[in-house]
């Protein structure tokens, strides 16, 4: 059985998509359309695929069976729509739209039709996704008590007409980039909650620019603070989360995490769990405090453990071929739905309309500064 996709939009990410989609057994690319001819001619050249210059024409070949949208968050909604009118399955870029309203309607349109609609929330495919998930399901370091997600980012690419900045066209900060971040910790954590918000104006600029923004979300198993800052240059440019539990801590680097510090107190079972997962790794051991029991007091309650140890995990030179491998095993779960739709995917519609949901409200109870 083959896939044949089409792309619109042409520029760098689409680009970097596509090498990895053609990865996947079965899958073509077959044609790519964008506002700028000569980006897509340049990809379609690399894919060895057609190039339309209009989204009608683009649509209206019958050999595309999936629709892969890279275009700026603004054009999501009529493009996902149309290419689902057209009888096409679509993987969206995020958001799937500037509002809930227009996402439901999309995920309305793909059920009455059977087709695929899902937006390439891709997280959850990182192999460390589910590891975390693990460590706080068999609560290995206790209960999860908070957790954090900084994001120090760069807008050195971002000039000061940029469509990123301005909200009609991206949502602004927490639609257009923090929808990652609040579905990642909801399949951490369980559903969630904005309880609070906050957007900051770049100072010194007529021009409205919001280059931060915070807020804070109540998920089922705890709380957990988000910043966004797009104000660096590259060279300093990080990311860091981190999940606080009874016992310990998690935290990973980077915002396609490949890399995480482990740090807490653990009975021998668990940290043998732990090094079955995590194969392979580097434990550090702390100094006892006791040649017998080890025994501690947090929370009221005596913490009885083995041992006190430090484990570091992967490393960031696997960064890009991680980041290929969580979309092409991304399109291979979709792939799998599209044949057979009693297949359970990592992520499906509600995901896209959950984490827009977060990011809808925190854009407006949002305390401007």
């Amino acid at each position: 059985m083959k896939l044949n996709i089409g792309i619109v939009g042409a520029g760098n990410f689409a680009s970097f998509a596509a090498s990895a989609f053609i990865k996947v057994a079965g899958v073509n690319i077959i044609a790519v359309t964008d506002i700028n001819e000569l980006a897509a001619r340049k990809l379609a050249m690399e894919m060895d695929a057609l190039v339309y210059t209009t989204y009608t024409n683009f649509l209206a070949d019958k050999n595309i069976d999936l629709v892969y949208i890279a275009t700026p968050p603004y054009l999501h909604y009529q493009q996902s729509k149309a290419a689902l009118l057209t009888g096409k399955n679509v993987v969206c870029e995020k958001p799937a739209a500037l509002n809930v309203a227009d996402a439901e309607e999309l995920i309305a349109i793909a059920k009455a039709s059977s087709l695929l609609y899902v937006v390439n929330l891709m997280q959850r495919y990182n192999p460390l996704f589910a590891i975390v998930k693990d460590v706080i399901d068999q609560k290995i370091f206790g209960n999860f008590l908070h957790g954090f997600f900084e994001n120090y980012a760069s807008d050195e690419n971002l000039d000061v007409q940029h469509w990123f900045w301005d909200a009609a066209k991206s949502g602004g900060i927490f639609i257009e980039h923090g929808v990652h971040f609040f579905d990642l910790f909801a399949g951490w954590l369980g559903d969630g909650k904005l309880l609070n918000a906050i957007t900051i104006q770049r100072p010194g600029i007529k021009q409205t620019i919001v280059d931060r923004v915070q807020a804070t979300v109540a998920y089922e198993r705890g709380i957990v603070n988000f910043y966004h800052g797009f104000d660096q240059p590259k060279i300093l440019d990080r990311q860091e989360m981190r999940l606080q539990f009874d016992n310990g801590e998690i935290t990973l680097y980077e915002w396609i995490p490949v890399r995480m510090r482990l740090h807490g107190l653990l009975k021998n079972e668990q940290l043998e769990k732990l090094q079955a997962m995590l194969q392979p790794c580097e434990i550090l051991y702390q100094d006892k405090i006791s040649p017998t029991v080890q025994k501690v007091k947090g929370r009221f309650i005596d913490i009885i453990f083995d041992e006190h140890v430090t484990i570091e995990y992967g490393n960031n030179i696997d960064k890009q071929n991680r980041y290929q491998q969580m979309l092409k095993v991304m399109l291979e779960d979709q792939w799998n739905w599209i044949k057979n739709h009693t297949h359970h995917r990592i992520i499906d519609e509600v995901n896209a309309v959950q984490s827009l949901l977060v990011a809808e409200q925190a854009q407006a109870i949002a305390i401007k500064i």
